[in-house]
């Protein structure tokens, strides 16, 4: 008789259970930078009609994170013990992107990326790095990008090619790039002081923002531009973000718009990125 009510409970809790679906990773890429962080770009394709992803992250902290769509819609989601569930809708693609400096570590000049996935990946490394191991075969190498397969592994690289014979070595030629370094500067200041009469000065506030109107620009980036320059030309993200009210996922695809444009340039830090004027 208890053998008979095994398929309804089951079908009953079928329908209880929120909707918590599998999805299939597409492509898994990550970026490493000089500093050894690292961001983490997931492209998963939830499974039809799924309510609810949950997808395991790499690494314990995590810093500027996005979710959004095919489209570039931000999406609803939340972090649960080092995973993210994400609300899909009506998404065909989910992409998930953010910071963490949890991958890499350093002994001496090499530099290790460490990852456990069940999944092919991608790393990106620095332009100037040298692979100098690798824990397995890659399946792909183009330029400074290889494909590893899935299991535990690692990929170890230094930032440059040359190494001093010796520390006693290293010390005289950074004690010389000093001196040379203050030499260099007295020199320019010198110039400056002396062609400072026929220097043009900084625009002014008015002066600046008569410029932004001759650009393409919309109200916002007008307004983080200008809260820019009022504190000097560069500012944190969030700073700027918290001034000028807008969500975290709209200022991040702002500042990113800016940057393509050529007007700032983001600033990578340890605990937040900042916007540097370049025009």
């Amino acid at each position: 008789m208890e053998l008979k009510w095994a398929p309804v409970l089951a079908m009953i809790t079928l329908i209880l259970l929120p909707g918590v679906s599998a999805y299939t990773l597409s492509s898994l890429v990550l970026t490493v930078y000089n500093d050894g962080y690292v961001m983490v770009e997931y492209e998963v394709l939830p499974d039809d009609y799924a309510s609810q992803v949950e997808i395991p992250l790499l690494g314990e902290h995590y810093e500027n994170i996005i979710v959004e769509d095919e489209n570039g819609n931000p999406l609803n989601f939340r972090l649960e013990n080092g995973s993210v569930l994400v609300y899909p809708g009506d998404a065909g693609v989910l992409r998930i992107a953010y910071y963490t400096p949890d991958l890499t570590s350093k002994e001496g000049i090499v530099w290790t990326l460490h990852v456990e996935t069940g999944n092919p990946f991608t790393v990106v490394l620095p332009e100037d790095a040298i692979v100098v191991d690798l824990s397995d075969i890659p399946l792909e190498i183009a330029g400074n990008s290889i494909t590893m397969p899935p299991g535990n592994q690692s990929v170890s690289y230094t930032l440059s090619g040359r190494e001093t014979e010796s520390a006693d070595v290293a010390e005289s030629l950074t004690y010389f790039l000093i001196l040379a370094g203050l030499g260099v500067a007295g020199g320019l200041a010198y110039l400056l002081w002396r062609k400072n009469g026929g220097r043009k000065s900084p625009p002014s506030r008015e002066e600046f923002q008569a410029k932004l109107e001759n650009l393409d620009l919309n109200e916002d980036e007008k307004r983080a531009l200008l809260y820019i320059f009022d504190k000097g030309g560069r500012a944190s993200q969030a700073e700027v973000r918290e001034a000028i009210g807008i969500p975290k996922t709209t200022a991040w695809r702002m500042f990113k718009r800016l940057e393509k444009k050529g007007l700032v340039k983001i600033l990578k830090g340890r605990k937040e990125n900042w916007v540097e004027l370049r025009f």
